[in-house]
């Protein structure tokens, strides 16, 4: 596989919608520069790309984004660049709304709501169909907020302080909600212990949530009087919101309920029936982000499993059986033939009585036997985690022979709360410690090979791997990617959204020092990376190469911080090739070297 094949087959899909008979999604393409576009699928009329073309949708409110557009009547209303956009029928141009930082667009009665953020704090705001340029303010805040949904005569939100980020302490808010004024504001669920997250209207009229008050992100009913669960399970029915606009579960006819359940790497879809029964469904899917649409028996959700690349896909209930109709995937007909190298699941004990989870991507058509270089990945985030889907780039270094390793370290999601918070004030101490005994674990089964295993992270898992060869170890070298370098330095230049973040995670390893890097390291970063700033990273090369120990450093123009989705992700990935292959060929050097002397 090229790196041209891994790179144009990450096409990504994201915000599915429903409206007007028809699904929207956005979809990502690292081959046409990495722009966002909103697709539209009909019955009878097939695919098309509804945003103007050459306009990159995408939301920066909370940094990360999320709810980028919402349909209402033929009007496409859009967030890019510094602004709020709309787009009506049959026009290809954008009319400009208004400056600012918008998302988690949501339709409701002849009017958009969203959220505003500002660095004063957050906003949920409305702008009439009819009268766009009249905006007005519903819920303001100091800290953040999120999901406006409106009901019959209610509004509901989320809310968290700008002291917590939204999987630690998140509140459910009510109002009555009539002739544009919030009247009579009450808190549902949340609170310092508690994450309550994506409220929805049933058809019932009851306000649906899902919170985390039992340990795990469980689904619960407000019926305008009592909250109570609606059905227990030991899994995450929700995902950690590092973005705005999820929909982990919806509403089918006959009062059903589907949802998406994470249980460690795997996520699974289930029916709730409405005495609360909890009924699996068998899906050709083992991954499924948190974008569920659904209309009477249907649902649409964006899936992917370690032989199957993400794609939309259209899944009837209304029968015992699912049928299953995939709408849109990655359409390379090369790569639909690529041999792909399918993941086992290896529990592995650490010091602290603990298992540790990770996904073995073995070398390409390797034997049952196999012993190879091996590339231990760190998950970003950390609340992130690794999940059962076809990784394209995994497969780029599969296919050349390397076996790629990603590690649930403490901290991960899809283990409940505990296991979630325990990472606090232990950053770069667990998480390595984590990493470093898989790496172990391989190198004395005889499956990695000495001197040949390395570790790779990006943003968060950048740090985690740093730190990882600033000590004696089994890495024999490091590859960091967006890499945070100085938890302190970057807590103060942090998005205000992720500040709660920084502060909780620091106080473990504390920042990498170059003089305690003790192997090669290569460090990619975006110039306009705007989460973790270039200027650590470029003065951590400076002080590595005063000591004598140069790094490999590839700094891409105009960059953000997601350099895998970027259109510089094969420059990315052809310098991390590059880095190991040279880590390698010094050590046989060194070897050969060694030989010739002893003779």
């Amino acid at each position: 596989m090229s790196v041209d094949d891994a790179v144009r087959a990450s096409v990504s899909y994201d915000q599915l919608r429903t409206g007007g008979g028809s699904l929207y999604w956005l979809e990502s393409r690292p081959d046409a520069g990495g722009g966002t576009t909103v697709r539209r699928w009909r019955l009878g009329d097939g695919k098309r790309d509804v945003s103007p073309k050459g306009f990159d949708v995408a939301s920066g409110v909370h940094a990360y984004g999320g709810g980028s557009f919402a349909v209402a009547e033929g009007t496409l209303w859009c967030v890019g660049g510094d602004g709020l956009f709309r787009c009506r029928r049959g026009d290809d141009q954008l009319e400009l709304i208004t400056h600012g930082s918008f998302g988690d667009l949501t339709v409701g009665d002849g009017e958009l709501l969203a959220v505003r953020e500002s660095e004063q704090g957050d906003a949920i705001v409305t702008v009439s169909f009819t009268r766009a340029s009249q905006m007005r303010t519903l819920v303001s805040s100091r800290g953040f907020l999120g999901a406006p949904r409106p009901g019959p005569g209610w509004l509901a939100w989320t809310a968290w302080s700008d002291r917590d980020m939204p999987w630690d302490a998140c509140e459910v808010w009510a109002a009555t909600y009539a002739g544009g004024v919030t009247e009579n504001p009450v808190k549902l669920a949340g609170g310092p212990e508690e994450s309550a997250v994506e409220p929805q209207w049933g058809p019932d009229g009851a306000l649906y949530f899902v919170s985390d008050r039992s340990g795990w992100w469980n689904l619960y009913r407000w019926d305008g009087r009592k909250v109570e669960a609606v059905a227990p399970i030991p899994g995450e029915c929700a995902a950690e919101p590092w973005e705005l606009g999820y929909s982990s579960y919806g509403f089918l006819d006959g009062g059903r309920i589907v949802a998406v359940v994470q249980e460690g790497p795997r996520h699974r879809l289930v029916v709730i029936e409405s005495d609360g029964t909890v009924r699996p469904v068998d899906l050709p899917y083992t991954s499924i982000k948190p974008y569920l649409a659904l209309r009477g028996t249907t649902v649409a959700l964006i899936g992917s499993s370690p032989t199957a690349a993400p794609q939309v896909a259209l899944v009837d209930l209304a029968d015992a059986g699912p049928r299953v109709e995939v709408l849109a995937r990655p359409e390379d007909a090369g790569l639909d033939r690529a041999r792909v190298s399918p993941p086992t699941e290896l529990r592995v004990p650490v010091a602290s009585g603990r298992e540790v989870l990770a996904l073995v991507y073995p070398p390409t058509g390797a034997a049952a036997d196999w012993r190879a270089p091996v590339i231990v990945r760190v998950h970003p985030g950390p609340t992130a985690s690794c999940l059962l889907r076809l990784d394209w780039q995994a497969q780029f270094f599969t296919s050349r022979g390397f076996a790629v390793v990603d590690v649930d370290y403490l901290g991960s999601t899809g283990y409940g709360r505990v296991f979630r918070e325990s990472l606090y004030g232990r950053w770069g101490l667990d998480d390595v410690e984590d990493c470093a005994a898989v790496a172990v674990h391989l190198l004395s089964t005889g499956r990695a090979l000495p001197g040949q295993v390395f570790i790779r992270g990006a943003s968060a898992g950048g740090y985690t791997a740093l730190h990882a060869v600033a000590q004696d170890g089994p890495f024999a070298a490091a590859t960091a990617v967006s890499a945070i370098v100085d938890p302190d330095r970057w807590a103060e230049t942090v998005p205000r959204f992720q500040r709660a973040h920084a502060m909780r995670l620091r106080g473990g390893a504390g920042p990498v020092r170059a003089a305690q890097i003790q192997r090669p390291v290569l460090l990619v970063h975006g110039t306009a990376d705007e989460v973790a700033m270039v200027e650590d990273v470029r003065e951590l090369a400076e002080e590595l190469t005063s000591l004598g120990t140069v790094p490999k450093v590839l700094l891409l123009p105009d960059v953000g911080h997601y350099v895998a989705s970027s259109r510089r992700a094969g420059a990315a990935l052809e310098a991390e090739l590059a880095h190991y292959r040279s880590v390698m060929a010094e050590a046989a050097n060194d070897q050969r070297r060694l030989h010739g002397g002893q003779r």
